[in-house]
């Protein structure tokens, strides 16, 4: 090999191996896109004019872009160069942070961590948890251009701002510690204060001082550990970290909506506001019962992501255990499990949750025991097979020659180290099971027709895709990155959880 080849190899890795590099890349292809997106809505084709405020929205987006492509190209140059990215490009990354008021999550996170030379786990969660709140408080705050506001709204809006002042703080402190550190324990206190705020639904708040009270806990013990592992593998990977963000974010947000939002807005018919396009008081414009688009695609978030949870939860807990008894104990008990089970996967899952739903009625309740039903025999099968291959281990044995009797072994033993493909697969299958709740809710089988669900809310919109397509494709742009959030997210895990990166 020549030497100029060696070298081309040599500056292909350092960009590769460069986070830093890789997440600028992202941000910038992310934000040249987003801003080609702004550039079309921002003009008018009916009235052949430019929307001042989309218009001005895209101005400040361009300008953000217009300094992340410099300082992708500055990263770049400074690791072929250098093999380092130098101080003043990670300086430069300061202007970026102002990016936030763009709304470019991956501009700001990129940021983030340019800024800071050598990162923990910990700065990784405090970054999305102070950006997690800040998009929540900035959605919540649109409701102050609305005819009238809830009558928690205020309370509620100081509690969130406290709490984003509390999220800056803690991130300012995390930031002195790296991954060598040694934490004093009075940062308990600081995980106890995180673990608390996390009743806002920002769940980074709660992994933030979990992992802060584990670090503290093995401090002069073992170095590596499992929770460490999986998130230094996760961390990296910024299509999953951006979908973990949203999904994070929907969910805070349907959390404090309940303080925020007024349910009112989304379900009462309001005569006087029929069909209006989008603006400050109506953010997605209304339909055409007067209602806000906005606050309905806000609450029905709640209803998605408690169907898609429960309806995955459900056949992993059954499928789970019913797929461990019949790959640990096998013969007799495995034939008559997998067999009942077969005839069950052998009717297609939509039609079967259509049959139910159509027998008992439809309402929620009955949309999550449909759904489950049917998925209960792909995740027993993954179970079993999983339970196959760890019973042949070594330590299995070893239970057994201790007297541990079957139960034991199956719950304390296998079920543990068979449960990365069940994490992995639930994941990815939380993505079907929200498109399924909203095509059923599309023909009439989910939800109630008057609770906002967004195949509700998409069903009433498809009816004016001519004159008012945004009533389809804002609550049909949710349901895409809902899906892709989850998908991303799996991927991710699959990745992280990989037992091939053992030994990387």
């Amino acid at each position: 090999m020549t030497k100029s080849g060696s070298l081309t190899q040599e500056m292909r890795f350092r960009l590769k191996s460069s986070q830093e590099y890789s997440q600028a890349s992202f941000a910038w292809v992310t934000s040249v896109l987003l801003s080609v997106l702004l550039l079309f809505n921002s003009y008018d084709w009916s009235l052949q004019a430019f929307r001042p405020f989309l218009l001005t929205a895209l101005g400040i987006h361009l300008f953000f872009t217009l300094v992340q492509s410099v300082l992708t190209l500055r990263i770049r140059r400074d690791l072929i160069r250098q093999g380092t990215i130098s101080v003043l490009t990670r300086r430069l990354a300061w202007v970026q942070l102002f990016g936030i008021i763009s709304g470019n999550i991956f501009i700001v996170t990129a940021a983030f961590h340019l800024i800071k030379k050598t990162k923990s786990i910990e700065y990784t969660f405090a970054v999305y948890m102070l950006l997690t709140q800040l998009f929540v408080i900035g959605v919540s705050a649109l409701n102050m251009f609305k005819p009238y506001v809830a009558d928690t709204f205020l309370p509620a809006m100081a509690v969130l701002v406290l709490v984003l002042v509390i999220d800056m703080i803690v991130l300012f402190i995390v930031s002195r510690y790296t991954s060598a550190s040694i934490i004093p324990r009075w940062m308990l206190g600081v995980s106890t204060i995180l673990i608390l705020t996390s009743v806002t639904g920002n769940v980074f708040a709660l992994l933030l001082g979990i992992s802060i009270i584990g670090r503290i806990r093995r401090q002069g013990k073992q170095k590596s550990n499992f929770w460490n592992d999986l998130w230094e593998r996760l961390a990296p990977n910024v299509t999953a970290m951006s979908g973990l963000f949203f999904i994070i974010f929907l969910f805070s947000i349907s959390i404090c909506s309940f303080f925020t939002f007024d349910y009112s807005m989304a379900v009462e018919n309001n005569y006087s506001a029929l069909l209006q396009s989008p603006s400050l008081a109506y953010p997605l414009g209304t339909d055409d019962f007067g209602r806000c688009l906005f606050s309905r695609i806000v609450f029905g978030a709640r209803i998605s992501l408690i169907v898609g949870f429960m309806s995955t939860l459900i056949p992993v807990l059954i499928g789970g255990i019913l797929g461990a008894f019949s790959g640990f104990y096998g013969r007799h008990t495995d034939n008559i499990i997998m067999r009942l089970l077969d005839i069950l996967y052998a009717i297609p899952g939509i039609l079967l949750a259509i049959a139910i739903i159509a027998a008992f009625g439809a309402n929620t309740v009955n949309l999550i025991l449909a759904l489950s039903l049917g998925s209960i025999p792909t995740y027993a099968r993954t179970m079993r097979a999983s339970v196959l291959y760890v019973s042949t281990f070594e330590f299995v044995e070893a239970a057994r020659a201790l007297g541990y009797n079957n139960r034991s072994i199956i719950f304390k033993h296998i079920i543990p180290n068979s449960l990365a493909p069940m994490i992995i697969k639930s994941t990815l299958t939380i993505g079907g099971a929200v498109i399924a709740t909203s095509s059923l809710s599309y023909l009439g089988l989910g939800v109630e027709p008057h609770i906002p669900e967004w195949g509700n809310i998409l069903k009433l919109g498809s009816t004016y895709l001519e004159t008012h397509s945004y009533l389809a494709i804002y609550p049909g742009l949710a349901i895409i990155l809902l899906v892709l959030s989850f998908n991303f997210l799996g991927d991710g895990l699959r990745d992280a959880l990989d037992p091939k990166l053992e030994k990387a």
